[in-house]
């Protein structure tokens, strides 16, 4: 099916899966403030691909929109790619967490399947990207997590850092520099209910630092218990 599929296409199911992983459904302006494009433009798009035999979206006006099977299957067949392509950029190439997503996202959409598994395996077929976001099976499986996000946790409790939003390079390399990075763990010393900053002592770093929500809410932990 992803022959006759253009980028963009592919990038508005990539886009919808994301959102609505959780959520149920994504509405017209989720959309459109994700991708930097209009509403109008989103509404036609998801309109097309409502439209599309088999149909890729599920589209219900004033409702917002989610993934049929089919456009689930695109959507986590490009995150794969993506998330190899990540690791394989680090791991072989030798960028940086903050520079691989931005790279992944210009090849994504372009490698052959041949080229995929030749990269899963010369990697030993990994589970998780430099930001921990978990890798899809050859099957396209994700498997299941119990992470929270970081700005839910309140004294005294511990986590592991899952993974961390890699959208941002800016982000990721404050994070870096706080000592802040998959598998890292956190316990958590004071919480600030007027602007819901949390003071964190992070493993390895001799002197807490305090986070506040922007940077909270693109952290996924795992509460230690």
């Amino acid at each position: 099916m992803r022959e006759n599929l253009t980028r963009v296409i592919e990038d508005y199911l990539k886009t919808i899966y994301d959102l609505t992983s959780g959520n149920g459904r994504a509405t017209t302006n989720q959309i459109a403030e994700r991708m930097g494009v209009t509403p109008a433009s989103v509404t036609n798009m998801i309109q097309k691909l409502a439209a599309t035999n088999p149909p890729l979206l599920d589209y219900r006006k004033h409702r917002g929109v989610k993934l049929t099977p089919e456009g689930e299957k695109v959507a986590v067949e490009i995150i794969r790619h993506h998330r190899l392509l990540e690791m394989f950029l680090q791991q072989t190439l030798g960028y940086s967490w903050d520079e691989v997503h931005e790279e992944a996202d210009r090849l994504e959409h372009v490698i052959s399947e041949e080229m995929e598994e030749r990269i899963a395996s010369s990697l030993g077929d990994p589970q998780h990207d430099p930001h921990g976001d978990p890798i899809p099976t050859r099957d396209l499986q994700l498997p299941e997590s119990s992470e929270v996000n970081l700005g839910q946790l309140r004294p005294p409790q511990e986590a592991h850092v899952v993974r961390v939003r890699d959208s941002d390079p800016e982000l990721l390399r404050y994070l870096s520099e706080m000592g802040v990075r998959p598998e890292t763990r956190l316990q958590i010393l004071d919480y600030s209910p007027f602007d819901n900053n949390l003071r964190v002592q992070v493993e390895g770093e001799s002197e807490p630092v305090v986070l506040g929500s922007r940077v909270t809410s693109q952290v996924f932990v795992e509460i230690i218990e």
